[in-house]
């Protein structure tokens, strides 16, 4: 059922949310049945602080289960006037730990968390190291063999731009076309971890789970970084790497025009390794 606009009903104020969680515990973002999800979460703690009837939100990227998220970016309508600073404080106050607003802002009727974005932002995290993950265990990707910077650069370039990415797709995957600009892919090493950084337009499902594994392997050696090209013109999932853990996925936050004021970082990016 769509929100109801403040723009037909005065009474109404559009309220944008950024949201940050740890995914490990929950059945992604998405509101389904068994109430394990972020979205479930939060528009229960919204309609106990606001004590209405449950208020449902609408989000800027849905996130699959075990993937965090650190700027998610929400809105609602509501009848409730509240400060913005109170949104943050008395939702977080019937959150679970796992789960915090990070900041609140009215918007404009015409803002929408999703549409109105002009592109979405992933990190992945990966810790090379013999022995597995353990106090960052379900926070980190893991691998054992080392990694090589410059062939995966390589392959990554060979990413950016508008492509058919039907290989990096998932068959689940709901988008209406394949086609999708990468605009940036930018890989670093910081002591033991390795941070790669996505943006684009939009992503398919399981498309960063799915290039990731490709540039693990190409980073390990067992295939050249001229493979990405092969399975990016096979236009085939079948050609590709295996999907990559989703423990070290980490939802940054959409991009939108700097009119609007939004924060485009939070604090918990200081976390990343």
């Amino acid at each position: 059922m769509p929100l109801p606009s403040p723009a037909s009903d005065p009474s109404h104020a559009r309220i944008a949310l950024g949201v940050s969680y740890n995914g490990r515990a929950y059945d992604g973002w998405q509101s389904q049945p068994s109430g394990r999800t972020v979205q479930d979460q939060l528009e229960l703690a919204l309609s106990r602080f606001s004590a209405r009837d449950l208020i449902k939100t609408l989000c800027a990227g849905r996130t699959d289960a075990g993937v965090h998220g650190l700027m998610q970016v929400v809105h609602f309508d509501t009848p409730v006037d509240r400060a913005e600073n109170a949104w943050v404080r008395g939702t977080n106050s019937f959150l679970p730990d796992n789960i915090a607003v990070q900041w609140a802002r009215k918007v404009p009727a015409s803002f929408h968390a999703r549409a109105s974005a002009r592109s979405r932002r992933y990190a992945y995290i990966v810790l090379e190291s013999p022995v597995r993950p353990s106090v960052d265990a379900g926070q980190v990707g893991w691998v054992f063999r080392p990694l090589a910077l410059e062939p995966m650069l390589q392959a990554a370039q060979a990413l950016v731009g508008e492509h058919d990415f039907t290989s990096f797709r998932a068959a689940q995957c709901q988008a209406h076309s394949p086609v999708k600009n990468l605009l940036r892919l930018d890989i670093a090493r910081r002591g033991h971890y390795w941070h790669f950084e996505f943006e684009a337009s939009a992503f398919l499902h399981h498309m960063i789970r799915n290039i990731m594994g490709c540039l693990i392997a190409i980073g390990s050696g067992a295939r050249p970084s001229s493979w990405i090209t092969e399975v990016l013109q096979a236009r085939s999932r079948d050609v590709a790497a295996p999907t990559f853990s989703p423990d070290g996925l980490y939802f940054l936050g959409p991009v939108y025009d700097a009119e609007l004021g939004l924060p485009q970082r939070t604090s918990t990016f200081d976390w990343l390794p």
